[in-house]
């Protein structure tokens, strides 16, 4: 309780006091001392262009630099130079306008927390569990509804706000720790205020404020401060591409720049220009400019205003804003959505931007492509036309779509399903850190594991003993550990989002999850998985995929049977590999102990897990 007291303290420390009618805004809400980020005050207010900016001259370490205009009178950017010694505290802010109007502003300085620049993050060693917070545990009714809020609860609604929030995420974190995983990441919590399917949190109505249905500023601290007790880091979506027609700023846009395609305001239906979503045409040499054109700046949705990263106060805006977040609620990592639809060089530079303010922070862009050669393009390295994102991670996409058509469809003698995944993994050379890329087996945009697989539950561990032992991060959506499925058994996004249903599984869903749990605690205390090198074998006419994962002083091997006859294995074939082992090894799952070269037998539709230390 004390913690959470001195967290409401600090927070409500972090805003700036507005006592001027005419000042409506100023973002970001505070600062601190010893950011790499220059901070510029985006102030929104009546006919200030023009103003004179200043702050007391006798305050050391602090001034006013450079005020940037727009076509917008109504708005001012203003450079904020921090010396490192300042004093944390609030510091007051005076505007004096052409027509003599005066007005201030007070403003909040912080001190940052110790080692925040080079904070560590989650990688190939951590599991992610991903949830969609309005439909993962509804732990505060009282705030369902709220009277800031257009759209008001209605569980009946498939597509609506079912009452989710950070106080049910609060309640299931132990849950979370005995499922084995080490990093939270839901999807946006900052206002969306859309009148209808605002509980995706995908268009933002205020990019520093969370959602009052799902709590407070405050209480997202306090939720990655306890999740942090507990031993799990925390994720945060972001989302620059893009905010929603709701956001603060419609009535009054900054600029005419501020948004691409402003003029789709006054248009509907079929008359908005959207995107193509043509993402190749980012890397394509025989691309025409009229579709580069129209990926990158046609809206995502109907509801979704396109954010023109292009130009730099809207990129300073939107980098300030993530690393406001990383800072503010002493985040772990960040998500990126629908990374390829922005401005490349501006997305590449709010990457950079944010990298370069924590250098260990790592990101995970969605870059939704079917094949590695146009995901790899997205990863953080130098291709071949000069680009470079600055992403760290991407999304493994053509692994999960390898997989699913592997479990789905036997495939021929000459080209069994198993070699999908093969294939799809011996391009690895093409990403610079195949190793930190996130891997996956569902997503709140992708068909329910369970769904896809036809309720297999053979099929769904042999899955989930991949995600657990293959190359990458691991990624696990929420209520796939019990097999969930829509209610009606069809698809689409309201049905592949079901509300969680807590203290009403079945014994086989309750079988599943602890299949799954003993799986990936045991993966947090295996070396080889985190840290190994990743060996594999060609699936051959039996339809088996065998791999290892293999580092100093340890190995695993996972088998994969997708064919029809058991498989029993054959040790001389591995021998390169196997002749470094030690001579007993354990079954992971069963806890059986055998020698090398003993008979072992994995069924159709299974999987083995094999330990040797």
């Amino acid at each position: 309780m004390k913690n959470k007291i001195l967290l409401l303290l600090a927070a409500l420390l972090c805003m700036t006091t507005l006592r001027a009618e005419k000042i409506d805004r100023v973002e970001p809400p505070c600062w601190w001392i010893g950011m790499e980020t220059d901070l510029q005050l985006m102030i929104h207010g009546d006919r200030i262009a023009g103003s004179k900016v200043t702050v007391d001259a006798s305050v050391k370490g602090l001034s006013v630099g450079k005020v940037v205009e727009t076509d917008n009178p109504n708005y001012l950017f203003v450079e904020v130079k921090i010396g490192n010694r300042l004093e944390p505290g609030f510091y007051t802010f005076n505007i004096l306008t052409p027509d003599g109007r005066q007005f201030d502003f007070d403003y909040e300085i912080l001190k940052r927390r110790e080692g925040s620049a080079k904070r560590e993050s989650f990688g190939p060693s951590d599991a992610v569990y991903l949830l969609m917070p309005d439909r993962f545990a509804n732990g505060d009714k009282k705030n369902d509804s709220s009277p800031e809020a257009a759209e008001k609860a209605n569980p009946k609604n498939l597509g609506g706000r079912h009452g989710g929030d950070i106080q049910g995420i609060i309640d299931h974190l132990d849950d979370l720790v005995s499922l084995g995983v080490t990093t939270i990441w839901p999807t946006p919590l900052t206002f969306d205020n859309e009148k209808a399917y605002s509980y995706h949190g995908y268009a933002c109505a205020d990019y520093y404020r969370i959602d009052p249905r799902y709590g407070t500023n405050t209480l997202y601290q306090y939720f990655v401060e306890q999740a942090h007790n507990k031993g799990l880091k925390v994720i945060m979506d972001m989302v620059p591409n893009h905010c929603g027609t709701a956001h603060w700023w419609m009535e009054d846009l900054p600029s005419k720049t501020w948004i691409n395609y402003p003029e789709n305001l006054e248009r509907g239906g079929d008359k908005l220009i959207r995107t193509n979503a043509a993402m190749s045409t980012h890397n394509d040499p025989h691309a025409a400019e009229v579709d580069k054109e129209s990926c990158v700046k046609g809206w995502f949705d109907t509801t979704m205003p396109d954010m023109n990263l292009a130009d730099p106060l809207v990129r300073h805006y939107l980098e300030q804003v993530a690393v406001w977040w990383v800072e503010f609620a002493d985040l772990d990592g960040l998500r990126v959505d629908t990374f390829p639809y922005s401005d490349k060089a501006g997305i590449a530079a709010w990457t950079k931007a944010i990298r370069n303010e924590y250098k260990n922070l790592n990101i995970v862009g969605e870059v939704w492509f079917g094949d590695v050669a146009s995901c790899a393009y997205w990863e953080g390295v130098k291709q071949k036309d000069g680009y470079n994102s600055h992403l760290p991670s991407v999304m493994d996409f053509p692994l999960l779509f390898a997989t699913l058509s592997a479990l789905t469809d036997e495939g021929t003698s000459w080209e069994p399903s198993m070699l999908r995944i093969y294939n799809s993994l011996a391009l690895d050379r093409l990403y610079d850190d195949p190793s930190d890329i996130l891997i996956f087996l569902g997503n709140h945009d992708t068909e329910r594991l369970a769904h896809a697989l036809g309720g297999d539950t053979q099929k769904i561990k042999m899955a989930y003993a991949m995600l657990a032992t293959m190359r990458g991060v691991p990624q696990l959506y929420y209520g796939d550990e019990y097999g969930l499925q829509s209610a009606d058994g069809t698809v689409g996004h309201s049905q592949e989002r079901v509300d969680m249903p807590w203290n009403k599984f079945t014994r086989p869903q309750i079988e599943l999850r602890k299949y799954i749990s003993d799986l990936f605690t045991w993966r947090k205390r295996s070396k080889a998985v985190a840290e190994g090198d990743l060996i594999h074998f060609r699936p051959d006419a039996a339809n088996v995929y065998v791999y290892f994962r293999t580092v100093k002083g340890e190995s695993v091997m996972t088998i994969l049977n997708g064919g029809e006859k058991d498989y029993v294995v054959d040790w001389p074939h591995f021998s390169e590999i196997t002749a470094k082992f030690a001579q007993k090894g354990k079954n992971i799952m069963t806890g059986d102990r055998f020698r090398l070269g003993d008979k072992l037998v994995v069924a159709p539709g299974e999987a083995a897990i094999l330990e040797f230390k």
